[in-house]
């Protein structure tokens, strides 16, 4: 099992509002043949310094990651959605054990 997580900052004066809309954007994704079990929020404030947003994705191997990554809709959502937005994106994927 892969696990991917992507962390973001914001731009300043970014209304959360347009977040929410492209964190719901990757919620709804459907992607042929992949079961995405993908959560995705905003960050509750608990701590000073943390980033703004987060996802996480579990998918079953990485030619799955691979198909996911690839996908127009998801790169579209990354680049019509997300990119305006962000001020940066980290993304790290690991093996689950």
């Amino acid at each position: 099992m892969i696990r991917n997580v992507v962390v973001g900052r914001l731009k300043d004066d970014v209304a959360p509002a347009e977040v929410e809309t492209a964190l719901q954007a990757l919620r709804e994704l459907r992607i042929d043949g992949l079961d995405l079990d993908l959560k995705a929020g905003l960050d509750l404030g608990l701590r000073e310094g943390n980033a703004h947003y987060v996802l996480t994705l579990d998918l079953p191997d990485e030619r799955s990651y691979r198909i996911y990554d690839a996908d127009d809709e998801h790169n579209r959502i990354r680049r019509e959605l997300f990119a305006p937005i962000s001020a940066s994106i980290e993304r790290i994927q690991f093996r689950l054990p």
